[in-house]
């Protein structure tokens, strides 16, 4: 084994912020071509007549607007104010004028109750909420400063565009909050500062490469960190046009707007990705490369893809708290199982799994971790210190995800240290087995967990999704992964499902199918 650690650098490398720094009047002060569309949300996949086209003038004048709005409504620095709203523009400028005037935006998902709303609303401590009319708040708006969407729209309208001025905030004052997916009863809000925005700088070379002509279609909605970061804030920030989707839902739809928008990069996840190559997708000729995150793109499908369209996609690897910081951009070959290397700038290391803040050899499998002086990475996680203070080892923020770095700096993830299998005394990584059973043509999909069918005994078992149109033979899967798999890492219990529990942001809940399988009869 080498003795090379596993690291990429020892501190964060690239530039960062000036110390008084708000990242919207920093974003607005690079927008140079004021009659480019910026922001086009479109309703239609054939047709132009449901377009609102935001050119970077409109874009400009929407954001101060808005900021008077919430001005007006006595939101102050500092406040947090939900966004209960679907993909369109009053989501979009509610949380640029947010921060702007030094509140703090908390994106919220459509999908959630009005049950979750109000504990999200309770736990972050909100001082108001914006809400479509049509979806359940709950008991969220009592006590709090509640705009419906029509009433900021109009007021938008009214405002008529004058220049407000941006909060004098810090780099390291809080601009917008996630909420973690929710794997567990509590979802932990996720804070980020203003310089988290220019802490994403080294995805533009380092995955995207980026250009002002490029026109980016990203399938995801902007309660999503992976939608509002790669699909809305970075191609403003790099002069380009973003195209967002605010109707029905429907596969068919992104080979349309690829063709009638002309997109040079397209973002999705792997899900999608299955769904277009099902239908012989034509994502039209002005396609320069796609994007993939959120969770492991198997390489039977990504080279498929490629087959298909003659584009490759480029993976990336990261997390609420850091955002992408590991991937592969269209320079760069892929390797298999690998979403790339640490990004240009980043200080990743992969550190004992059994504690320490020393990287271990490279070829070891350990905790990926990011060094705390990365913009990018959050303050932390709202009004949770104890869990904050667990993730810290010394001067580095230890992720909980399992990978092994190899000699050329390749990241290869092994799964999240509490979905890790202990089989018949082996650590097996869920990863590695789906992406042998998915390489079979018969599996769409695979989900593996640890099987405990008795006191002691820990083995694999692995749930299935059939690809459309075939027939499970369970034992020829069986002789098939046997070819591929070690032994102690083979399923020995097979399961047909119809379909992958997942969080509302798509990520695969694995621990539901291991409760589900573990749980007494």
């Amino acid at each position: 084994m080498s003795e090379k650690p596993s690291l990429s650098a020892e501190r964060y490398g690239a530039t960062v912020p000036p110390p008084r720094y708000n990242f919207v009047g920093d974003l607005l002060a690079g927008f140079s071509e004021p009659d480019k569309p910026a922001l086009i949300f479109a309703r239609d996949g054939k047709s132009s007549a449901g377009d609102d086209v935001w050119s970077y003038a409109r874009l400009t004048q929407g954001i101060h607007s808005a900021m008077q709005v919430l001005a007006d409504h006595g939101l102050a620095s500092g406040d947090r104010l939900l966004l209960r709203l679907h993909n369109g523009p009053e989501y979009a400028l509610a949380y640029l004028a947010a921060s702007a005037i030094g509140a703090v935006p908390v994106p919220l998902a459509t999908g959630l109750t009005g049950t979750e709303i109000a504990f999200l609303a309770d736990d972050s401590g909100a001082a108001a909420i914006i809400a479509a009319g049509d979806l359940d708040t709950g008991n969220a708006a009592h006590g709090r400063i509640a705009i419906e969407q029509a009433e900021f729209a109009a007021g938008i309208a009214r405002a008529g565009g004058q220049t407000q001025p941006f909060a004098d905030t810090s780099r390291d004052d809080p601009a917008y909050q996630v909420y973690t997916s929710g794997s567990t009863s509590r979802p932990k809000g996720v804070v980020h500062a203003h310089r988290a925005i220019f802490g994403r700088r080294p995805m533009y070379d380092g995955w995207y490469d980026m250009r002002r002509s490029d026109v980016m279609l990203h399938t995801g909605a902007l309660n999503w960190t992976y939608a509002l970061g790669t699909g809305f804030i970075d191609p403003l920030a790099n002069g380009a046009t973003a195209v967002l989707y605010n109707g029905t839902p429907d596969p068919h739809v992104w080979p349309q707007l690829a063709a009638r928008f002309g997109a040079t990069i397209f973002a999705s996840v792997p899900g999608i990705y299955r769904l277009l190559l099902r239908e012989d997708a034509n994502m039209g000729l002005a396609l320069r490369h796609c994007l993939t995150a959120g969770e492991a793109m198997p390489t039977a499908a990504a080279g498929d893809w490629r087959d298909l369209t003659g584009r490759p996609i480029c993976e990336a690897f990261g997390m609420s708290e850091i955002s992408t910081y590991i991937s592969t951009p269209p320079t760069l070959d892929a390797r298999a199982g690998s979403p790339g290397r640490p990004q240009p700038g980043r200080a990743v290391a992969i550190l004992p799994v059994d504690g320490g803040n020393s990287p271990v050899p490279r070829g070891q499998t350990g905790v990926l971790a990011v060094h705390r002086s990365d913009p990018g990475l959050m303050l932390g996680y709202w009004r949770r210190p104890d869990e904050e203070a667990e993730c810290m080892r010394g001067e580095w923020f230890a992720t909980g995800d399992l990978a092994v770095m190899d000699e050329e700096g390749f990241v290869y993830p092994q799964g999240r240290a509490d979905d890790i299998i202990n089989a018949m005394g082996y650590r097996v990584s869920p990863e590695e087995v789906e992406t042998a059973l998915e390489a079979d043509l018969r599996v769409s999909e695979a989900a593996a967990v640890e099987y405990r069918p008795s006191s002691g005994v820990s083995l694999v078992a692995a749930f299935i999704v059939p690809a459309k149109g075939t027939q499970m033979d369970m034992e020829a899967i069986k002789h098939d992964v046997a070819g591929r798999l070690a032994i102690y890492k083979r399923p020995r219990h097979l399961e047909v499902i119809d379909a992958l529990p997942r969080t509302a942001n798509g990520k695969l809940r694995r621990r539901t199918l291991r409760d589900a399988l573990n749980s007494p009869s």
